[in-house]
C-alpha cells in the first residue's frame, strides 16, 4: 500500500499537545501514522493494530528499520481480538490492563455493497471491515480519562461520526475540514474527540493544493517535516 494522503493529514494533525505518554493506531496498515507521531511526539509506547497479514508484515519492517523502533510495536490483530487479549490480561475489577492517552485511525470508509477481487484493498477500504460503531466503543473503553481520539473520515460522514461518538461520552475537541483545491467540495473531515465537552469548537479548513502539485502554505507548515521533497 502506498503512502496516502490522508494518513499524512491525521499523522501531521493529530494533536499531541497533551503530551500523550501512550499511543494507539486502529488499522496502522503499513505504519505510516504510527512512525510519523514517533517523529512528532515524545510518547514511550506506540502500539499498532493491523489485521491485513501483507500489511502487518510490512508494518513490523517499518518499525524495526526506523529510528524509533524501541517505542513501537504492532499487532496482528483485529480491533475485537486486540481487545479481547487486553481483557484477558485485565488484573483489576474495572480497568483494562492498557489505556492510552491518544488513539489515532484513518478507517475504512467505502460502504458499497460491492466488492473487489482484492481482499486486502477491500479490508482497507471497505467500512464493514472496522465500523465507526465498533472504532468509538472501543475507543471510549481504550482511552485514558484526558485522552484524545483524532481520525479521518469522508466530509459526509462527520454528522453521523460525531452522534456515534457522543453515544459513547465522545465529544468534538477540534474539527479541521480538507478541500483538494480552492474551489472543489469538502472532501475529508479531521476530527479529535475526547472526553470533555467543548463549549466553543474550533472548525477550521484546510486546502491542499491550488494547483497540481503546487501546495498552499498551510499544508506546507502542517506536513514539510515529514516529505523529503516539499
Amino acid at each position: 500500500m502506498k503512502v496516502g494522503t490522508d494518513g499524512v493529514l491525521l499523522g501531521a494533525w493529530a494533536p499531541i499537545d497533551h503530551r500523550p505518554f501512550s499511543v494507539l493506531d486502529i488499522g496502522a496498515g503499513t505504519g505510516l501514522i504510527a512512525l510519523m507521531l514517533a517523529q512528532r511526539s515524545q510518547a514511550e509506547h506506540i502500539d499498532a493494530i493491523e489485521i491485513d497479514e501483507n500489511a502487518f508484515e510490512q508494518c513490523v519492517d517499518n518499525f524495526e528499520n526506523s529510528p524509533w523502533n524501541d517505542r513501537l510495536f504492532c499487532f496482528h490483530a483485529s480491533l475485537d481480538d486486540f481487545m479481547d487479549d487486553l481483557e484477558d490480561e485485565d488484573t483489576s475489577d474495572s480497568e483494562l490492563a492498557q489505556q492510552y492517552d491518544l488513539i489515532v485511525s484513518n478507517p475504512p470508509f467505502y460502504n458499497e455493497d460491492y466488492k473487489t477481487e482484492n481482499e486486502s484493498r477491500d479490508l482497507a477500504r471497505f467500512q464493514d471491515a472496522l465500523p465507526f460503531e465498533d472504532l468509538v466503543e472501543a475507543a471510549s473503553v481504550l482511552l485514558s480519562e484526558t485522552g484524545v481520539l483524532a481520525v479521518i473520515v469522508p466530509h459526509k460522514e462527520e454528522a453521523r461520526l460525531i452522534a456515534l461518538a457522543k453515544e459513547c461520552d465522545l465529544f468534538p475537541l477540534k474539527i479541521t475540514r480538507v478541500k483538494g483545491t480552492p474551489t472543489s467540495e469538502i472532501k475529508r473531515s479531521l476530527v479529535a474527540f475526547s472526553f470533555a465537552e467543548t463549549h466553543k469548537l474550533p472548525i477550521d479548513e484546510l486546502i491542499i493544493e491550488t494547483a497540481r502539485h503546487q501546495y498552499t502554505e498551510d499544508y506546507i507548515a502542517l506536513t514539510k517535516d515529514f516529505y523529503l521533497k516539499m
